[in-house]
């Protein structure tokens, strides 16, 4: 179970745990209490929802984003807490590395990678930031229903640009994403569905995106 391995990642001594539960089908709510996170439902479906409840439910000054396939290396907190030690610092994000079976869907994230540092754009495999900015930016999209980690980076650098502050991206160390999606899918449809114009074009449209919520790859 892949929110089993995000949690058992993740150093669980003087930080608070939350795990919203988006309606999930199998044992996720059940395991997270097991290990001492703190559970909250969303019934409403949708990844920008979740986060946006768990913010709302807690009063921690920093906030960390974390996906539920996402594995957690040891020290990354730490780096984020040294990234939030600059006052200046608005908040940031954490490069994503990617394990996938397949050389040519290796070569062809490495080439998206490349691409998308140029341009600015962090996924949200974990992100981080502090209350009151997420709070002034309005939080995540609640009708993109993919691309909204990278509206919300961008979020981020335009309130940092405007209070004279900064983002962080952490490239070292980098979170390990869950490859099973391009493990399984077809290669077309990893040629598609990872390709950020298609994402841009399309991640308001609900019917796009069903293999990441009515048809989830386990």
């Amino acid at each position: 179970m892949a929110a089993a391995e995000t949690l058992r990642s993740i150093p669980g001594a003087c930080v608070e745990i939350l795990v919203v539960d988006n309606n999930s089908d199998d044992e996720t709510a059940a395991m997270a209490l097991d290990k001492g996170a703190i559970v909250i439902h969303e019934l409403v479906q949708g990844i920008s929802r979740a986060r946006n409840t768990g913010a709302r439910h807690t009063r921690n000054e920093v906030l960390v984003f974390i996906d539920a396939d996402v594995i957690v290396p040891p020290g990354i907190l730490l780096a984020i807490h040294s990234a939030m030690s600059d006052s200046a610092c608005a908040g940031g994000g954490v490069d994503v590395d990617y394990r996938p079976k397949r050389a040519f869907i290796r070569i062809y994230l490495r080439c998206w990678r490349l691409i998308s540092r140029a341009f600015g754009m962090v996924q949200g495999a974990t992100q981080f930031c502090r209350r009151d900015v997420f709070e002034e930016i309005g939080g995540y999209d609640e009708m993109a229903w993919i691309g909204e980690d990278v509206d919300f980076f961008w979020a981020l650098k335009r309130l940092a640009r405007k209070t004279q502050g900064k983002v962080q991206l952490i490239r070292n160390p980098r979170v390990r994403e869950s490859s099973r999606r391009f493990d399984q899918w077809p290669v077309w449809r990893s040629l598609i569905w990872a390709n950020p114009l298609f994402i841009a074009l399309l991640r308001r449209r609900k019917l796009a995106w069903g293999g990441w919520y009515s048809r989830p790859v386990r």
